[in-house]
């Protein structure tokens, strides 16, 4: 069994992993804006291709999500018996990954969900409300709660692959961490499709969420709170449509 020791050297560990972890979402949130800065608003997949597009994704998935993970990466340096950045870097790599393979099926949603924006506002509308609806049931379902635990309390992770061998092992922690926060994320990231992908307040307001969701005492209460909003935004966007400007067509800001 892992031993996570609380020792000065092994809190000093786990301090410099939370922090490449920060550093690298910084780097991420910094590139996001000045490429948000520099390109116009534009409605599904931003007119990239895929190779392109996986390259932003998964960007945007590291400024989103990196900040969540650091408490993670700290409590794992801390099982590794030296500090080796090393470690962390495939740890968040293989995180990431994951996150990147999740771009595919973005892709095609996003391209789909594209061309819903040049059509009547009536039908970007009832999309919209769809895909808020969709998020906020998932937001309310057991998985939810359970792949939220497990973000809340990785543990089981350490305890997995604190005795495993070999360099696979920061690889699979890190693939294994990754699949249960897309569980847990998946259904906020969606709203992006009804927001924008590349809709700046929207990231930042769904990376709050995330990180309290992920961290703050009451997580479970705020997904569950978020999950309600979203449904009540299905309800709203009928009213008022510029509440998803990513299929709506209008409002389609620089934000």
């Amino acid at each position: 069994m892992v031993r996570v020791s609380g020792g000065p050297v092994t809190a000093r560990r786990g301090t410099a992993s939370a922090g490449l972890l920060l550093v690298a979402a910084a780097a991420a949130w910094a590139w996001v804006v000045t490429r948000r800065g520099g390109m116009p608003a534009m409605p599904g997949t931003m007119g990239l291709g895929l190779l392109p597009f996986l390259a932003v994704w998964t960007l945007m998935m590291a400024a989103m999500m990196l900040p969540a993970t650091a408490p993670v990466a700290a409590l794992y340096a801390r099982t590794l018996p030296a500090h080796r950045a090393s470690h962390m870097v495939v740890f968040t790599v293989a995180y990431l990954l994951v996150w990147a393979a999740a771009g595919l099926p973005a892709y095609a949603l996003a391209a789909g969900l594209g061309r819903v924006a040049h059509l009547p506002v009536a039908a970007g509308t009832a999309v919209a409300a769809v895909v808020f609806a969709v998020s906020g049931v998932y937001q309310l379902t057991p998985l939810k709660d359970r792949c939220l635990a497990r973000c809340r309390s990785p543990i089981g992770l350490m305890l997995r692959y604190g005795s495993c061998p070999g360099p696979s092992r920061d690889l699979r922690a890190g693939a294994h961490h990754g699949a249960f926060c897309l569980g847990c994320c998946w259904s906020l990231m969606v709203l992006l499709a009804a927001f924008g992908v590349m809709n700046l307040w929207a990231m930042v307001a769904l990376a709050a969420v995330i990180t309290t969701e992920r961290l703050a005492p009451g997580g479970h209460a705020v997904a569950r709170a978020v999950g309600l909003a979203s449904i009540a935004l299905a309800v709203a966007v009928f009213w008022i449509p510029g509440l998803a400007p990513g299929l709506t067509g209008g409002g389609m800001t620089g934000m």
